[in-house]
């Protein structure tokens, strides 16, 4: 009786599939507006952007998206102070002391930056979205973990890295990453340039724990209980336009991959929107070449399967592509 009981209040408490869907009804082109209409705002006080950005707007949603929009178009992701924190946790990171004290530090220099400059990293996009919600008297938590993206390597993610946020709009808790949707840096310049990706505003949870995971897991908002880190460090590469295009990445589950000479490979996902099937193509690299393949393809409702036959042994680098996007990378290697 308790083990039902306690399921009953995690779902009622933590609904899964909570996603943007659930608010097709709603028009947010107004939310967006308000938010352009204060492009520029200073950060000096934050309660009277928050009432600006929200007094006009008569849903929770459109409150939040806002808000939301408002920092992800205003506030610069800051590569090279994201470079100073990861070196300094991971010098730190098994003396408790000088990391602690490192990080209250940072603190200091982080939101210092943030109001002066509106250049920050995750950690202050998350706490000004929670800020900014709060002070609409929207319920939102800031969520610590680990992010992983094509550059990260596996091997030294040992100290969570990334921050986003939850938010509770209607009951039920969403996802959304205000980092990741604001643009992109260039690693090589550290040049930030805004491009707002609207596949991270309230996420289907599914997707993002492909490249997400909390410290506290019932922030997965997911149904699978025995899904957990391990599981989450074998995941497929999957980069920022798959939230554009996909609500589900349904297999294959891991970024690397076997499967015998002349035997056939599958791909499967749900579409966020209708595509082109004329643009879907994979790319596959040996090592010393790469070339572009049509794979058969069926599309099944929302459902879209990718089926390649592997004639030749090897290991391949093999990357779905919509067009010029590139959405996802597996790694598969071809035995006798």
């Amino acid at each position: 009786m308790k083990l039902v009981l306690c399921l009953l209040w995690w779902l009622l408490v933590f609904p899964c599939n909570a996603q943007v869907s659930d608010f097709s009804y709603i028009n947010l082109k107004k939310a967006d507006s308000v938010a352009r209409a204060y492009q520029g705002a200073k950060l000096s006080n934050l309660p009277q952007l928050s009432y600006q950005l929200t007094a006009d707007l008569t849903t929770d949603v459109e409150r939040f998206r806002a808000l939301y929009m408002w920092v992800c178009q205003n506030i610069a992701n800051d590569y090279r102070l994201y470079l100073k924190n990861d070196h300094k946790r991971q010098r730190f990171k098994d003396d408790s002391l000088k990391l602690k004290a490192w990080n209250d530090t940072f603190k200091v220099e982080l939101f210092k930056k943030m109001q002066k400059r509106k250049r920050t990293i995750c950690t202050g996009y998350a706490y000004l979205v929670k800020t900014l919600a709060d002070f609409a008297d929207i319920p939102c938590e800031i969520v610590q973990g680990y992010g992983k993206t094509s550059t990260t390597d596996i091997d030294k993610l040992t100290l969570p890295n990334h921050t986003w946020n939850a938010v509770k709009l209607n009951n039920k808790w969403y996802l959304c990453d205000a980092t990741w949707a604001s643009g992109t840096p260039n690693p090589e310049t550290n040049l930030f340039q805004f491009n707002y990706n609207d596949g991270f505003f309230l996420t289907n949870p599914e997707l993002f724990a492909i490249n997400h995971f909390p410290v506290e897991k019932k922030w997965l908002l997911l149904e699978d209980s025995s899904y957990n880190y391990e599981v989450f460090l074998e995941n497929p590469i999957l980069y920022n336009s798959a939230y554009l295009y996909l609500d589900k990445h349904l297999s294959p589950k891991k970024l690397l991959n076997k499967v015998k000479r002349h035997s056939q490979f599958t791909f499967e996902y749900t579409l966020l929107k209708p595509v082109d099937l004329r643009d879907v193509s994979l790319l596959i690299d040996n090592g010393t070449g790469s070339k572009t393949v049509r794979p058969e393809l069926i599309l099944k409702d929302k459902k879209l399967t990718l089926t390649h036959l592997f004639n030749h042994t090897g290991l391949y680098d093999v990357h779905f592509m919509i067009g010029a996007e590139l959405i996802s990378t597996y790694t598969i290697e071809v035995e006798r």
